[in-house]
């Protein structure tokens, strides 16, 4: 969503503010208390537990007090708490199950998910990384001045900025689906928020960069070098995108808070993406001399009308869908095509309204090309392993070995 739900107080009377989204981020989750003394007091030095905690409660602290939009200072503690957090999931220190983690939602505080898993925990921090991503990209997207004109104006560095960010985003959860999900128990999936489901993580991930190709598209339609071709193609790879993310999300169990209103996103977009690829396509096929092209590109141009009004009706659902939410105005390709399609639709209707008459037969859609996807997540990596977990190290602290340690306590176990 956006990252916050602000209620600002006046007087005594509470104005809810509801906010608008461009990029869409399912809702942000964040850590909440845990006794990481406790349960891994003796285990390893008390120096890398303290810095695992300092880490953990600086998050929680932070992203309660900002909302989120913290994010530059969340991401470098994030970073930094990864590269100890990492120490827990190695099978050799024995601690993967040892320490239960908590997390909650952080619009409204709910403890979400209790699970002692350190891959989850992993996972949960990954996750938080991917939703400030996107949070800051609907923050770049979401200018705060309009121009005198009262439409908005983002600057092309800002879009591409915004692609950046998306593509960084969908790396990052790119990689949990493929690197961490599968270390973690089935058992332990099962309790886990809704929300990391596999294809509910890779549904957001496919979508940011299908709305990182709908950014694209709108630069190369504002660009006078782009040709029709580029811009067929842009849209025909926007509609790949969504009807992948559709596939991938529609499996899941959606009875989560946020569940419906991530469909009903994914089925406004994808019903916009069809409407710009078969425009654009039909204006690709009007270009021929033969009747049989005309009338295919009419029935391209109606059946974008038609999507266009249906995506509308998605996109008032997915406003309305909890949390309520706010359209941005028109902005891009989006606002381009709803003052295009309308009028070509008629335009062209009209023009060979004879041929359809004639040939009656030969009103058919015709199928859209298929194109390889441009835009790819960025590869993502754990930062390395922080030098504390060196035994070495903590030999030279006097700290006993982990492994030696959890030996001898066994060893004790038995003589008793």
């Amino acid at each position: 969503m956006g990252c916050t739900y602000s209620v600002y107080g006046v007087g005594r009377k509470k104005k809810l503010s509801i906010p608008e989204v461009v990029v869409f981020a399912p809702c942000m989750r964040i850590p909440a208390q845990c006794d990481l003394q406790r349960a891994l007091k003796g285990l390893i030095p008390r120096d890398v537990i303290d810095k695992l905690s300092c880490l953990r409660n600086r998050i929680a602290l932070v992203a309660d007090d900002t909302g989120g939009s913290a994010i530059t200072e969340l991401r470098q503690a994030l970073e930094e708490y990864l590269s100890i957090l990492i120490g827990l999931t190695k099978k050799e220190h024995g601690l993967e199950n040892l320490v239960e983690f908590k997390w909650k939602i952080l619009v409204d505080g709910r403890q979400e998910t209790s699970v002692a898993n350190a891959w989850f925990e992993l996972l949960s921090v990954v996750h938080m990384m991917a939703m400030l991503t996107l949070c800051e990209a609907d923050t770049i997207m979401i200018p705060k001045d309009y121009s005198g004109s009262g439409f908005r104006v983002v600057s092309t560095d800002c879009k591409r900025d915004a692609v950046d960010l998306l593509l960084k985003a969908a790396g990052y959860l790119e990689f949990c689906v493929r690197n961490v999900l599968c270390c973690i128990p089935p058992e332990i999936k099962k309790s886990m928020s809704k929300d990391l489901q596999d294809g509910v993580l890779e549904a957001i991930s496919i979508q940011a960069l299908g709305q990182g190709t709908e950014i694209q598209l709108g630069l190369a339609i504002e660009s006078q070098k782009a040709t029709l071709s580029v811009k067929r193609r842009l849209a025909c790879e926007l509609l790949i995108y969504y009807s992948q993310a559709y596939q991938c999300i529609s499996g899941c169990d959606l009875s989560h808070g946020y569940g419906k209103k991530h469909m009903w996103f994914i089925k406004w977009k994808f019903l916009e993406a069809k409407a710009a690829a078969y425009y654009y396509h039909g204006l690709v096929l009007d270009k021929g001399s033969e009747p049989t092209c005309h009338i295919s590109a009419v029935c391209c141009f109606l059946a974008a009308q038609e999507l266009l009004v249906e995506s509308k009706k998605a996109c008032i659902s997915f406003c309305l869908a909890t949390p309520v939410t706010r359209a941005p105005p028109l902005w891009g390709a989006m606002k381009h095509l709803h003052q295009k399609i309308p009028e070509v639709a008629s335009r062209k209707s009209h023009m060979y309204g004879y041929l359809l008459e004639q040939e009656k037969a030969l009103q058919s859609l015709p199928e859209l090309p298929d194109f390889q996807l441009s835009l790819r997540p960025d590869d993502y990596e754990l930062p390395a392993i922080d030098p504390t977990w060196d035994s070495g190290n903590w030999e030279k602290q006097g700290q006993q070995p982990l492994k030696d340690h959890l030996n001898d306590s066994e060893d004790e176990i038995e003589t008793e």
